[in-house]
């Protein structure tokens, strides 16, 4: 259960504690997989799948079972990336939520994207073209693509 606070002011529900969650950041050659969020806080933008940790699952658990369940593809998880916060605010600045993200490096194992009742679209991704593709991109899809492609190239399991 999240911790959070009525505000009547802003008519919504503030978080008062951060929330972990785990995304799956699949690499298959030069391509990462997204789905195009359905719901807020990053609806209609492209990001990797991942969502809240449930208690008593580790990382990796999570964010193989986020992936599955989001997209249909079963992944190997190889790597932790590096975690980051996404703070979302209100117009007038105040804190509706505090995410923390740790992004599990796995690689393609099976399947092809499929979106899920909380995803619009799923579809692979060339990472060289995400740069010119960030006004449709959540934020740190870029970086972590390329954190991805470069434990790729040298990490366990590489070529």
């Amino acid at each position: 259960m999240r911790a959070g606070r009525h505000d009547p002011d802003a008519g919504v529900t503030a978080l008062t504690a951060p929330v972990a969650a785990a995304i799956a950041v699949v690499l298959r050659s030069r391509e990462v997989v997204l789905v195009q969020r359905r719901n807020p806080p990053d609806a209609g933008l492209w990001g990797y799948p991942g969502g809240k940790i449930e208690a008593g699952e580790t990382i990796i658990e999570a964010g193989l079972r986020e992936l599955r369940e989001e997209t249909g593809i079963v992944g190997r998880p190889r790597h932790l990336l590096t975690p980051f916060d996404v703070f979302h605010q209100d117009a007038d600045g105040r804190l509706l939520g505090h995410f923390i993200l740790l992004p599990v490096l796995c690689g393609w194992v099976s399947g092809t994207p499929v979106a899920a009742s909380d995803a619009l679209d799923a579809a692979w991704f060339e990472i060289d073209g995400l740069e010119g593709k960030q006004a449709i991109l959540s934020r740190q899809v870029c970086e972590l693509a390329g954190q991805a492609a470069a434990f790729g190239a040298s990490g366990p399991g590489a070529a």
